[in-house]
């Protein structure tokens, strides 16, 4: 046989080797690789950026992380463009379940929300132990309000609160919308020295650069819980359903519920979040 002719066979064989080697790369690394929507204010405490590492190293997956609101994160999650959730909105998580959007959603933790402002409290809401009055205060002082506006799980609690308080701020000059995450919505707040609903965990996480006060706490209304769900393999096959099951135990493993407990204590005195798993919903807060 011809030796150019062979040289081709050789160089051809060798560059489809190569070709075959690189998909099998890519798709070992696609299924090492999990897509988490998650929300702003697991990214803004730092509990991620304790707890991934470990999750990493223990089970060899990278993960991929998406900070954003919870109604953004189940969009993701809707269109396929993610393969588990962390999430607290649980009235539009149980939507999404029973859309058959997800599968195995898990109580992971909870902490609740705080209305913060400034020292001087134009509207005199400090030490209330109601939110809706604190909001009607609010409302009456025309102080200024600043909403995430962007259908996260906080924006979600906001909009309840003013609901149930039977005000629709909407349109009014004292009502602004950042569009933006929990530590962004707080930096803007605390430049124009207005009011904002709050998460505990990353109003801590940010409180030294912030000079706003907790004013209102402790009300039922205001606890802020948090889910696990896996996206359902069945609505969307290519989905990595192992990654994020992995992700799913490793949240509601005793080691990470040990890890939720302690963290924050150190910095703040007091934990961030509380760990859940294995809970009902109707135990918490009590």
């Amino acid at each position: 046989m011809n030796r150019r002719i062979i040289k081709g066979i050789v160089v051809f064989g060798l560059a489809a080797l190569f070709l075959s080697a690189a998909a099998i790369t890519s798709v070992g690394a696609q299924e090492k690789t999990i897509i988490l929507a998650t929300t702003t204010s697991t990214q803004d405490s730092g509990l991620l950026d304790v707890l991934l590492p470990v999750f990493e190293k223990k089970t060899g997956y990278f993960v991929k992380t998406i900070a954003v609101g919870s109604g953004q994160a189940m969009a993701m999650g809707q269109k396929g463009e993610a393969d588990v959730l962390l999430v607290h909105s649980p009235d539009a998580e149980k939507k999404f379940m029973a859309e058959g959007y997800g599968v195995n959603r898990r109580l992971v933790m909870h902490n609740d929300y705080i209305i913060v402002g400034p020292s001087e409290d134009p509207a005199k809401i400090k030490g209330l132990k109601s939110s809706l009055e604190s909001f009607k205060k609010i409302a009456s002082a025309k102080a200024l309000f600043l909403s995430r506006g962007d259908n996260s799980g906080t924006h979600s609690k906001e909009k309840g609160i003013w609901k149930a308080a039977g005000i629709n701020p909407e349109g009014e000059k004292w009502y602004q919308q950042t569009g933006l995450g929990m530590g962004q919505t707080l930096s803007v707040t605390a430049e124009k020295k207005g009011y904002t609903l709050a998460d505990r965990g990353t109003y801590l996480a940010l409180k030294k650069n912030l000079n706003l006060d907790i004013l209102v706490e402790g009300d039922a209304i205001l606890l802020n819980i948090y889910h696990v769900i896996e996206v359902n393999p069945s609505k969307w096959p290519k989905v990595n359903s192992a990654g994020a099951k992995a992700f799913s135990d490793f949240m509601v493993s005793k080691q990470t519920q040990d890890t939720i407990k302690t963290f924050g204590v150190d910095k703040f005195g007091s934990p961030l979040f509380f760990p859940d798993a294995g809970k009902r919903e109707e135990e918490l807060g009590k």
